[in-house]
């Protein structure tokens, strides 16, 4: 009984509609998160987040195309690696290796809808969802500790925390997907002019289609960039007759 109850409170809250934070709450989150991109050492942190939405974009396509996953592991230089079993050409592999990059900012767009809509705790229920998931495909003991870590503190916040804290929450995680994702593209742009990786997702995909590395660099950069102004148009929209927390 007390499980079918649990259940039904936490479907009435996905479902449900939340106040949404007042303006200043919004960009104070947006704030936060852009600290947590641009400040070296909060960044290393934090980029294991983009990690887990990158690896992840990556074992979702590679079910949806048909492909066998592996596993996946993350690693304490914020790396990570997706393994899947299936034919190495043909539009399964492309789309495979292209999602990874755009992971993040998707994720990201899709939370940005869902708030613009009034649904917050929509966004971390879904966000526990896929951790739960993606725990299951882990393969090494630092991506268990990480993924673990990572749903526990949004289940703890979707469970126990204030209507504010989860507002604020699902606002500030939503802002760091889109605002963190473009980076990745740079660095990895700037990893492969200092000579130092021709492994990288954007060589991956010159090997599969007739573009080469450096143009699907600039489609990368272009998707997460565009999901950005997007993104943050829904989060800062101003909608008629919308209730005000805190």
């Amino acid at each position: 009984m007390h499980f079918a109850h649990d259940l039904s409170r936490v479907w009435s809250e996905v479902v449900g509609h939340q106040p949404a934070p007042r303006p200043a709450v919004v960009a104070g989150c947006g704030l936060a998160a852009l600290l947590l991109v641009l400040v070296p050492s909060a960044c290393h942190l934090s980029r294991h987040v983009v990690t887990i939405a990158h690896e992840g974009a990556h074992w979702v396509v590679a079910l949806l195309s048909g492909r066998r996953l592996m596993g996946i592991r993350l690693h304490s230089d914020t790396s990570g690696l997706t393994l899947s079993r299936g034919r190495t050409r043909g539009p399964g592999m492309v789309l495979t290796a292209f999602a990874g990059y755009p992971g993040p900012a998707l994720l990201g767009l899709g939370a940005a809808w869902l708030l613009r809509e009034q649904h917050a705790l929509a966004v971390l229920w879904l966000a526990v969802l896929l951790l739960a998931l993606l725990l299951l495909q882990i393969r090494n003991f630092f991506g268990l500790w990480v993924v673990l870590l990572a749903g526990g503190a949004v289940l703890a916040v979707s469970w126990w925390g204030t209507g504010v804290l989860q507002s604020s929450v699902a606002y500030a995680g939503t802002w760091f997907l889109l605002l963190a994702s473009p980076r990745p593209v740079l660095e990895m742009q700037s990893h492969r002019r200092r000579r130092r990786t021709r492994t990288s997702d954007a060589d991956l995909l010159a090997s599969l289609t007739p573009l080469p590395a450096l143009a699907w660099v600039g489609v990368l950069l272009a998707l997460t960039v565009a999901a950005l102004l997007v993104g943050s148009d829904w989060l800062l929209m101003p909608v008629a007759g919308v209730r005000v927390a805190g």
